[in-house]
């Protein structure tokens, strides 16, 4: 193979075999009053956009039987949700420990837990 040929070969590879950035995003169905072990969720990661991404962790909640869910964060590394009887809180970051720290900070009271996360 000559050196132009295996060029460009190498250079096909790296536009067309590398991945693109990945999105993720969980929804999930609850209401106040509920314990952070009853609440409803659904994840989504490996989605080109973060809109593409909450469409899909929408329609895992619902399909896990949830009937109100709702998008409640949409991330490019991880995300994780926290919440309590009557708290809720949100994170994202470059780690899943990252993103579940910020929602703990988020959801400001000592008897948050985490109730999801996940990472890319």
């Amino acid at each position: 193979m000559s050196h132009a040929c295996a060029l460009a070969v190498a250079l096909l590879a790296a536009v067309y075999g590398t991945p693109g950035l990945a999105a993720g995003a969980i929804a999930v169905d609850d209401a106040e009053g509920m314990k952070a072990g009853d609440v409803g969720y659904g994840t989504a990661t490996g989605y080109s956009t973060r809109e593409a991404a909450g469409d899909a962790a929408l329609q895992n909640c619902k399909d896990e039987g949830n009937t109100n869910c709702k998008v409640v964060v949409r991330f490019d590394t991880c995300g994780a949700y926290a919440g309590s009887a009557d708290y809720f809180g949100i994170g994202w970051g470059k780690s899943e420990k990252a993103a579940q720290s910020a929602a703990l900070d988020q959801c400001g009271n000592k008897s948050c837990k985490i109730v999801v996360s996940d990472c890319e």
